[in-house]
């Protein structure tokens, strides 16, 4: 009898390096689903959003895709349009999810990178989750200093995601990113800890 994948969902706040450390499960070799990237294909030109997005809100479609700023506009004129917006495309990201975790039912382990992890609700579906946490101004200095985003932004952002510790109080494992050498150490011990465990 083959063995599950062991399934990792990997979160945390904006700037705290979420993506550096799913990049270092994947040199691990493990396949990694990155939420953000789903919905970037469910909006591209032929992408299961499309067609009832546009339905929806015609103004969001643009040369065949939709066009998140003009999304943003439609919602920003109509907020209750955000929950219908939701109602669309939350099942299509977790169809693609499905899809992902039945494509790699060979690997090892399999990595879901999704920022709202807890908001919704992903974290049932997994076997651990790892929060990845810095400090507040480690976290600040690395945001700002992308260049993509000002201040008020970000502290938009802030109040709308879950806490920080909120988020490591239901973590299995809290990944420190202050350095990259300290993240590659953390990721290879969890690695071993959960070989180990699923041994």
């Amino acid at each position: 009898m083959t063995k599950e994948p062991i399934l990792i969902g990997l979160t945390g706040s904006i700037g705290m390096g979420k993506s550096t450390t799913a990049k270092l499960f994947a040199d691990h070799g493990f396949p990694v689903w990155d939420a953000d990237a789903a919905v970037g294909r469910l909006y591209s030109k032929g992408g299961a959003a499309v067609h009832p997005l546009g339905a929806l809100v015609p103004t969001a479609v643009v040369d065949g895709a939709i066009s998140k700023p003009a999304l943003k506009d439609a919602i920003a004129s109509s907020p209750n349009l955000l929950l219908e917006i939701e109602g669309i495309v939350h099942p299509l990201v977790k169809q693609d999810r499905r899809d992902f975790a039945a494509a790699h039912q060979d690997a090892e382990m399999i990595v879901f990178d999704v920022p709202l992890l807890f908001e919704t609700g992903a974290h049932k579906k997994v076997d651990h989750v790892v929060v990845v946490s810095t400090t507040p101004e480690n976290q600040r200095a690395r945001v700002l200093a992308r260049g993509t985003m000002d201040e008020p932004t970000f502290n938009m952002i802030m109040r709308k995601q879950t806490p920080d510790a909120e988020k490591r109080a239901q973590a299995d494992t809290v990944i420190d990113t202050e350095t990259l050498d300290g993240v590659a150490a953390q990721v290879q011990a969890l690695v071993e800890q959960l070989r180990a465990d699923h041994a």
